[in-house]
């Protein structure tokens, strides 16, 4: 057992990096022990939202709770959420004033939605970022189930995977129910993605008769209407309900002293250490790599660079803790899966380019095998395919 006066790793947040570095790191042994600082419950399988909103998964594969996850790792879970962080003193503190110190911080406190400071987006807009997302939304759809065809209209701002994938998943919901716009101020929509992947979801949205509108900026947002400037001038659409997907912003707490930022990001180097703090790790969307580097490819924000980093994390933990030098950090490219509605997808990676119902099998069987915890990947794959 870890001394209990050893000054403890502290993990700030609990998604795809923070909890791969935990459950990485934890089966190094002996090590200090581990605190994982995250308010909400339960790790959230973001890139299943899209399942536990249409009913083809349930909440316990979804979103699995923290103290199922970290028993038996000797993993203490603080729920609260850092407000600050001492880099001198080597401690941080809690919304709730607690005060932690460190021996090694590791910070992946992921992002939030970004509304650019356009008016009435905060007020009046759904999100559809987080597992309390979801029941707004499902009763917004049952409402417009229950009026008579055609007569509603969904609004869809920002047309990158979220936008994409959420459209085609709800005009197979809807059926027919309400017509769906996806508003997007670039000039093609999933602008980061693979051609195949996007050309697939080009057909997808237009089967479903989605209407997009590309080169459209929102200028503001209302209880039941949208304005915007696209390629027809300043339009106001009115609207029965508007999820915003347009963009996120770092999610950081406040660093004293104050941390020089590149793009709004904490610069880390090869092995994910901030720059100039060897005690501090930055991990997921609030980190960036040195931009003195040369030649460098910039890390994609998506749940599988997360995932890496926070085993590349752990690694460098271990090896601070057995003085050794760390080794950098290689992002591996494993390809890209978009869901396109209930029962289809599109992928790219592993040698395989594949669209249709099989790829919507290949998808999320490749993520149920990868939910935290071997146990709960295995037994939730096995009750998909039971269903099946």
């Amino acid at each position: 057992m870890p001394n209990p006066q050893e000054r403890p790793i502290i993990v700030v947040g609990g998604g795809f990096a923070g909890l791969s570095t935990l459950l990485t790191f934890s089966k190094v042994h002996p090590r200090p022990p581990l605190v994982l600082i995250e308010p909400r419950p339960q790790f959230v399988f973001v890139p299943l939202l899209y399942e536990l909103l249409s009913g083809e998964l349930q909440a316990w594969e979804v979103a699995p709770d923290y103290a199922q996850l970290l028993q038996g790792r000797g993993i203490s879970h603080v729920r609260d959420t850092v407000s600050s962080v001492n880099l001198d003193d080597h401690c941080v503190t809690t919304e709730k004033g607690d005060r932690l110190s460190y021996s090694q911080l590791v910070l992946a406190t992921g992002a939030a939605p970004d509304d650019f400071g356009i008016p009435g987006v905060r007020d009046h807009a759904l999100g559809f970022h987080s597992l309390s997302d979801i029941p707004p939304l499902q009763e917004r759809l049952r409402q417009l189930r229950l009026r008579p065809t055609g007569t509603s209209t969904i609004v869809i701002v920002g047309a990158g995977a979220t936008g994409v994938e959420l459209a085609c998943k709800l005009v197979d919901l809807l059926e027919g129910a309400a017509q769906v716009h996806l508003v997007e101020q670039g000039d093609q929509i999933l602008s980061r993605s693979r051609a195949f992947n996007r050309e697939q979801a080009e057909q997808a949205l237009k089967r479903r008769d989605i209407t997009v509108h590309l080169k459209t900026r929102v200028l503001s947002v209302t209880a039941d209407a949208v304005r915007w400037n696209g390629v027809d001038g300043d339009v106001e659409q009115s609207h029965d309900g508007l999820i915003w997907t347009a963009g996120s912003k770092p999610n950081l707490p406040d660093l004293l002293p104050s941390a020089e930022l590149h793009q709004k990001r904490l610069p880390v180097d090869e092995t994910l250490q901030l720059k100039g703090h060897t005690d501090v790790i930055a991990l997921g969307d609030i980190a960036t790599q040195d931009p003195s580097g040369e030649g460098q490819t910039p890390w994609p924000l998506s749940a599988q660079a997360a995932m890496q980093q926070g085993q590349a994390a752990a690694s460098t933990l271990e090896a601070q803790l057995r003085n050794r030098a760390a080794s950098p950090f290689v992002f591996q490219d494993l390809g890209e899966m978009l869901s396109l509605g209930i029962g289809d997808a599109t992928l790219t990676g592993m040698g395989m380019t594949l669209a249709g119902p099989l790829a919507y099998k290949l998808r999320r069987l490749a993520y149920l095998t990868r939910l935290p915890g071997p146990s709960l990947g295995l037994r939730s794959a096995g009750a998909w395919l039971l269903g099946s």
